[in-house]
């Protein structure tokens, strides 16, 4: 018994006639003829009375009938659903997000999904990295989005970097280190400073460039995972926001808030990655979170 003698079945109780049945299936007649014989004879019973001119479906004819409906509609259900997963348009997807990712591109994606692929069962986690990559290991997560400095390579992961985005200090409008004709790392440090944890590598690199009071321990006396807030409190408040520019375009754009130029500036970016299992079978909706981070990337 197969899929194709079910069908020949439901088009042939359709039409009640071999020979409409076969045109509509593009078969012959004794083709048809032939898959149904072949479907009784697996069955062990009738499924047609042949009466003269007349087709009927016996008895155990219609009980046939109407469970080979229900598989024939589950196949096609199936088919559409390998089709709508191979398009990205339904699915599983599951990203973890880093903080500066997680600003970034967490709402955006939210919106674009809800938009433009709204079949697609989204789950966005956030947490520290060594968080998401027990989770990423699990099989729990798909994908992760993280800050490259943080993450301890292996050769279980697969690594494609994202393009660099420059990061700074950014303070409201109205703030009194704004109006300095030049700011100086030590100005800076009589106001509270607000930063996502920051890994060692940028540690260093602001160490080396403005002395060890620039060590996050010792400058950052505001931290949290989550970069909206942060920048929240800068927008309202005397603090300055340490982090990426990008992750503040809307308010700086606004004239709510603007990037500080140190003396002497600082020349540093963060660098984002995504990070899939090495030989996993990935969701096609994988792809649209690819595309989607390219783009905005590059706005």
């Amino acid at each position: 018994m197969n899929l194709i003698q079910l069908k020949h079945l439901i088009a042939l109780a359709e039409t009640g006639s071999f020979s409409q049945a076969a045109a509509r299936l593009h078969l012959t007649q004794p083709a048809l003829s032939r898959s149904i014989q072949a479907l009784e004879s697996e069955l062990g019973m009738a499924l047609v009375d042949r009466i003269g001119k007349r087709n009927e479906l016996t008895p155990f004819g219609l009980l046939a009938l109407e469970r080979a409906r229900r598989i024939a509609f589950e196949a096609g259900e199936l088919k559409q659903s390998a089709c709508d997963l191979q398009a990205g348009e339904a699915g599983m997807l599951r990203i973890g997000l880093g903080s500066g990712p997680g600003a970034m591109l967490m709402t955006p994606f939210l919106v674009h999904m809800a938009k433009h692929h709204p079949k697609v069962r989204l789950t966005i986690s956030r947490g520290a990295t060594s968080v998401q990559l027990q989770q990423l290991r699990g099989r729990a997560l798909d994908g992760i989005v993280i800050d490259l400095r943080s993450l301890v390579p292996g050769s279980d992961l697969n690594v494609e970097r994202l393009p660099d985005l420059r990061a700074g200090f950014i303070c409201r409008s109205g703030h009194p280190l704004h109006q300095l004709p030049c700011v100086r790392f030590e100005d800076l440090l009589a106001y509270p400073i607000a930063s996502s944890p920051l890994s060692d590598e940028v540690a260093r690199i602001l160490v080396a460039h403005f002395g060890p009071r620039a060590h996050p321990d010792e400058m950052v006396t505001l931290r949290c995972e989550e970069i909206a807030s942060l920048v929240e409190a800068a927008r309202i408040t005397d603090a300055v926001f340490l982090g990426i520019i990008a992750a503040a375009r809307e308010p700086i754009a606004s004239g709510e808030l603007a990037e500080l130029v140190l003396t002497p500036p600082l020349h540093t970016s963060a660098q984002f990655a995504l990070i899939t299992l090495q030989g996993r079978t990935e969701t096609p909706a994988m792809q649209t979170l690819r595309t989607f981070m390219a783009q905005k990337m590059r706005e």
